[in-house]
């Protein structure tokens, strides 16, 4: 048959060879076909330019009539036309017709191999991709390797992967920057830092040090190990830095909890020429989250959306957690809403985002909506977002509805986590007997939060027996917890047993724990200020406290009165007032009240639980002041409007 057919065959000149190239960029399929028909096959170059076309209009019809046309011409057979035809039917989803091709070949070479491996991984189905890569034994090259290894990485299979890579290594094959790329990732991904120094020898050895894909995956295998240091010598001495080493880096800043220089990076990142990517604006936009800075989280955006990136639902859940986080519910609906692909952790975003705010009810309906008008699959963190807005909502019966929900219909097996909100969740109702029973009754070991979610519970409603059950839980796995000490000392001091606070404290003296400082910060103009307790290191701290004083008077005239049980000392009442007034939170509203226009809402951030007397003074400050304040906790948040708070007193 080939012989019958390309006894009609001419070759074509190079204007030809242009000519169909051409036609073939505009997906002119017909009239190539029209105007040279069989003649374009007297040479497999000329295939290229189809290939190039049904892949960019992945179109598998065409696919399957030019792999008919081939058969017909007796080509099929030509090892380089196999190979693009199954990379072919691979991107375009026709993978068992790869597969059929390639069992199809007499003599496979290896990159036919490579090519139905590297399917195989794209399918998720590893145990067919190592039976080929098993089966070529003697064919296999560095690329081979390659494939295999990047596949058990890409799947969580870090210690078949590294075994493998030994196993090349023992072979004689030298790794090249793919190999030492993906084996970086699996160290990374099992935090063996001890293997990865090793295998950084390699780079040295094979002359890496320099190769941006290896850099980027040394410094990642680094830093996932808590070795940010080494990450960053490692990315420093890079001669170009990447846009792959640059996420690393800003991921690396990120995980060890400084936002503000994730924030300081990526402006260098953008001095220096480089575009950020949907990697790096989910750092980025974390990190805003983690300081609550509106502002710069807003220019982010602006970012994201200029280069088309605000759709991808990676972004969208980060855009969803920083509005909420700081303080913005309604912008993180509008991102929620403005979304283009359906996905289950954006639509849980939301419904933590609802649940942070104490808007359980909405929380609730969101979930309905998800489960009666989506095809998505609910999942443990979606329910675990549920507990969490109805603890903070005070919906103890529906929250332990959805904790049977969650068993029962879905089948999920309940976390530590789980229990946490459920126990939170009875805490905060008051049932603390109820609370404690189920922690004992878990199958699971009790870890330091679970109990000190019951100790707050105790301090909110003054229970001192079961705050000294849990406390002494608390000691035996954490003992050097300063909330621990704290909230018990609170409960003390609520009943003014100012022998067993005293006690307290000495227990924290002699354990050199000490007590994390409460600290409020307020963004204006692109710049945050911090306060502390009586902080007077602010430059205006003088017309402050004066600001201050006159507001605390304006509030007495409307009724207020100092609650000086929240002050843990023995003092006179005289003191305890002079000592509510220097809360962080309190300094934080008085310059936020100085700086701002009238009218324009104040947003708090703290980083410990607001004491009562503090959420006392907002109430009265939002209608003497007229003005919309909210405040984010070390739990949730309020919002204060005309002498209310959203959490209706339940926090």
């Amino acid at each position: 048959m080939q012989h019958q057919v390309s006894s009609f065959l001419r070759p074509l000149s190079s204007d030809s060879s242009t000519t169909i190239a051409s036609l073939c960029s505009k997906r002119n399929f017909r009239e190539a076909f029209r105007r040279f028909g069989l003649n374009i096959f007297s040479n497999t170059s000329l295939f290229t330019p189809f290939i190039k076309s049904l892949a960019f209009t992945q179109s598998l019809p065409s696919t399957k009539q030019l792999h008919c046309l081939l058969v017909v011409s007796g080509f099929s057979s030509d090892k380089f036309i196999c190979n693009h035809l199954m990379t072919l039917y691979s991107k375009l989803g026709a993978f068992p017709s790869a597969v059929a091709l390639y069992d199809r070949m007499n003599k496979k070479h290896y990159m036919s191999s490579n090519i139905i491996i590297n399917g195989y991984v794209k399918e998720g189905d590893l145990v067919s991709a190592r039976k080929v890569f098993d089966e070529m034994s003697g064919r296999r090259k560095v690329t081979t390797w390659n494939a295999m290894i990047a596949g058990l990485v890409q799947y969580e299979c870090n210690e078949e992967g590294l075994r493998l890579f030994r196993e090349m290594h023992e072979l004689g094959f030298s790794p090249d920057e793919y190999t030492l790329g993906s084996v970086f990732s699996g160290c990374a991904g099992l935090r063996s830092v001890f293997i990865g120094q090793q295998v950084h020898c390699h780079v040295v050895k094979y002359g890496f040090e320099m190769d941006s894909i290896v850099s980027s995956s040394l410094a990642h295998m680094y830093m996932r190990n808590w070795k940010l240091r080494d990450g960053q010598s490692v990315i420093r001495s890079m001669p170009v830095r990447t846009l792959v080493a640059w996420n690393t880096l800003l991921s690396g800043y990120a995980q060890e909890g400084c936002p503000e220089t994730v924030l300081c990076e990526y402006k260098k990142m953008k001095i220096s020429g480089y575009r950020p990517d949907q990697i790096t604006f989910v750092t980025v936009l974390s990190s805003c989250s983690d300081l609550a800075i509106r502002g710069q989280g807003q220019q982010v955006h602006a970012e994201a959306v200029k280069i088309g990136a605000s759709s991808v639902v990676a972004v969208v859940s980060s855009l969803i957690s920083m509005y909420s986080k700081c303080g913005c519910l309604e912008d993180a609906a509008k991102a929620f809403s403005e979304r283009g692909d359906e996905d289950e952790v954006m639509w849980s975003s939301m419904i933590s985002a609802y649940g942070f705010h104490g808007r359980g009810e909405e929380a609730i309906k969101l979930f309905n909506t998800m489960v009666e008008e989506t095809e998505m699959e609910i999942n443990e963190v979606t329910f675990l977002n549920l507990l969490y807005a109805c603890s903070h909502s005070g919906l103890r019966d529906k929250g332990l509805e959805l904790f049977d929900m969650m068993v029962e219909k879905y089948g999920f097996k309940p976390s530590l986590r789980h229990y946490t909100c459920v126990v939170d969740l009875l805490g905060r109702a008051g049932d603390l007997d109820q609370a404690e029973a189920k922690i004992r009754s878990m199958p699971m070991k009790p870890d330091a939060v679970i109990w000190k979610t019951l100790l707050s519970a105790c301090s909110v409603h003054k229970n001192a027996e079961t705050a000294q059950r849990a406390f002494e839980e608390i000691l035996k796995i954490d003992p050097n917890d300063s909330s621990c000490y704290v909230l018990l000392a609170n409960v003390h001091a609520s009943a003014k047993r100012w022998r067993d606070v005293s006690e307290v404290r000495k227990s924290m003296r002699d354990r050199d724990v000490k007590k994390e400082p409460g600290v409020s910060w307020f963004e204006h103009k692109g710049e945050v200020y911090r306060f502390k307790m009586g902080d007077r290191s602010q430059s205006q701290s003088k017309e402050i406290y004066s600001y201050l004083k006159e507001l605390t008077l304006e509030m007495k005239v409307k009724g207020y009165k100092p609650d000086t049980a929240s002050v843990l000392h023995d003092m006179d009442d005289e003191e305890k007032e002079s000592d509510l007034v220097q809360h962080s939170e309190k300094l934080a509203v008085a310059f936020a009240l100085m700086v701002l226009p009238e009218g324009v809402p104040i947003r708090i951030i703290k980083n410990l639980r607001v004491c009562g007397d503090c959420h006392v003074a907002f109430k009265y400050i939002s209608v003497i002041k007229n003005r919309e304040i909210t405040l984010r906790d070390g739990s949730r948040f309020h919002h204060f409007v005309n002498g209310k708070c959203s959490c209706d007193d339940y926090w």
